[in-house]
């Protein structure tokens, strides 16, 4: 397969070069796969249209694209409609011209997908929000990057920055975008941008400090629906998709928005929901692939019904490692074989991943068709198999961060160093340990923070844990565990000399927790993932 460090960029159509202008330097790109699955697409690209049109002229109109928990469905033919008047809004209303960044904020619901259809047809450039960002994260992103339009879900305006021209949906007023809408034309001339103009912006979460702001070409957006999701998620035209990751998560666009309707599927959004009332929406609507965390596959299983579930033939588990016990206990329950994986905003979506009979419990499986990947060692060389390492990855997708130093951290030798530890075994299956900074070195061993999860929550008094390292003048760092008991359990001493009892005789023993508390509930950010710089903190 075929490298290249620094292709040659099309003729870009944007009007505003912000994003052109800000690109990393060539020599900090990582190196593309760009002749195998993810690749080959036209030099003039416009994934919207890739992804609404061109399935409108091959499947029909009538097909149901999106839906909703009230039964409601929109079909492709009015998706794309709707979605043509929210550009005809943007440039004859707003001004909007190809290349402006425009945000978008609000939870997961049809409105939202059509927006961010409607802003990739004027060629602007999409930034996709979690809704419950306060004031101060959003005039970091606006700040980052420059954006001057917003589209805003009327019950989320409160934190919204001033500064912006804002459209609102939802609402009852005359200005709402739903209400403009119905003045503008269903047809819409696709602005023809280039396949490696910048499409979107997706910003990572920021817990270390300024959020960096990932740029993905239109002809990413088609990548990760041509590799993890064609070759390992193999989505067929009437499946019915659902999830709770949101649409400003990567993990959440590929699963609910771009997968789905690459193969002229459906998908049901879905604002919020508890594990329960999400196997109760699977149940109702009879949904076939899942997205969502570790924690909600497992919850939904220790709730009892697993009938619920009785739809799928696909659950998906990502945003946080999947261990070999909650894998076991979801297929004993419900027949269903979890596919695992791994992604990053960096790379936009999963690159290393497994399905049916080639998954291995408690791995994440082997690289995605178009991705190859490595460990490395502590001196950037490959390591030998069995030990432990920095993953590396490189395929069609790739991190550019905007006008970012952090960029030559992530990128090194052409490869994307993604910061997770990993092993691989002599068959190319790749082990996650531990995120590279949640490794634990206590005593000269080191310890990877989820396998001491694993085991603690083999325990019946534990219902989920997370485990960091905390300072030690004798041991450098050890092991500690934050634990939410199962009902019944008491918060006592017993229960934690039982809890590591029960680890020393599960994995060795100086992997233990040596301190244990008992919280009510593990902090989490909007998408589910387990926020242990929180515990840190505490």
């Amino acid at each position: 397969m075929a490298l290249t460090h620094a292709p040659e960029l099309s003729a870009s159509v944007h009007v505003d070069t912000f994003c052109r202008d800000n690109l990393p330097p060539f020599e900090q790109w990582p190196q593309l796969l760009l002749d195998g699955p993810g690749a080959g697409y036209p030099d003039t690209l416009n994934c919207a249209a890739a992804l609404l049109d061109d399935v409108v002229e091959r499947l029909g109109r009538d097909r149901p694209c999106l839906r909703a928990p009230d039964g409601r469905v929109w079909s492709y033919g009015e998706v794309l409609d709707t979605a043509n008047q929210v550009a005809g809004v943007l440039t004859d209303q707003l001004g909007v011209v190809p290349g402006n960044r425009v945000l978008l904020r609000g939870p997961n619901n049809p409105w939202l997908v059509m927006a961010w259809f409607g802003v990739l047809k004027a060629g602007a450039v999409v930034v996709t929000t979690m809704p419950l960002l306060r004031r101060g994260e959003l005039d970091d992103i606006v700040d980052i990057a420059q954006i001057e339009y917003a589209i805003c879900d009327h019950r989320f305006l409160d934190d919204m920055p001033p500064e912006l021209t804002t459209i609102v949906y939802g609402g009852p007023g005359a200005d709402d975008l739903t209400a403009r809408c119905d003045s503008f034309a269903v047809e819409y001339a696709n602005v023809p941008t280039a396949a490696d103009d910048v499409s979107m912006l997706a910003f990572t979460s920021g817990t270390t400090g300024r959020p960096k702001a990932t740029m993905h070409f239109h002809r990413d957006v088609l990548a990760i629906a041509d590799t993890f999701s064609q070759h390992v998620l193999k989505p067929e035209p009437d499946d019915v998709f659902i999830g709770t990751p949101p649409l400003a998560f990567t993990f959440g666009l590929g699963g609910l928005v771009i997968f789905p309707m690459r193969v002229g599927a459906s998908t049901m959004l879905v604002e919020k929901a508890t594990p329960l009332e999400l196997a109760e929406l699977i149940a109702e609507h009879r949904a076939t692939v899942c997205f969502t965390a570790p924690t909600a596959y497992r919850s939904m299983v220790k709730a009892g019904d697993t009938s619920l579930l009785s739809s799928l033939r696909r659950g998906v588990s990502a945003g946080e490692h999947l261990d070999a016990d909650t894998w076991q206990a979801v297929f004993e329950a419900t027949g269903l074989r979890l596919i695992d994986g791994i992604g990053s905003t960096e790379m936009l979506h999963v690159f290393i991943s497994a399905a049916d009979d080639e998954i291995r419990p408690g791995a994440t499986g082997v690289p995605v068709p178009g991705f190859r990947a490595r460990i490395l060692d502590e001196n950037g060389h490959e390591a030998p198999d069995g030990t432990p390492g920095r993953l590396a990855v490189r395929g069609p997708t790739g991190c550019r961060y905007l006008h970012d130093e952090r960029q030559a951290t992530y990128v090194a030798d052409g490869w994307n160093i993604t910061g997770d530890t990993f092993t691989r075994d002599s068959d190319g299956y790749f082990w996650y340990l531990a995120r590279s900074d949640d490794m634990i070195v206590s005593s000269g061993y080191n310890i990877g923070g989820p396998e001491v999860e694993q085991a603690i929550m083999t325990h019946d008094a534990v219902f989920e844990c997370a485990v960091i390292g905390v300072p030690d003048d004798q041991r450098g760092s050890i092991v500690k565990a934050y634990v939410v008991l199962a009902e019944g359990y008491p918060d006592d001493d017993d229960v934690v000399k039982s809890i590591q009892e029960h680890v020393k005789n599960t994995i060795a023993p100086y992997k233990y927790p040596r301190q244990i508390e008992f919280i009510d509930a593990l902090p989490r950010g909007a998408t589910g993932k387990l926020q242990r710089f929180r515990l840190r903190q505490m």
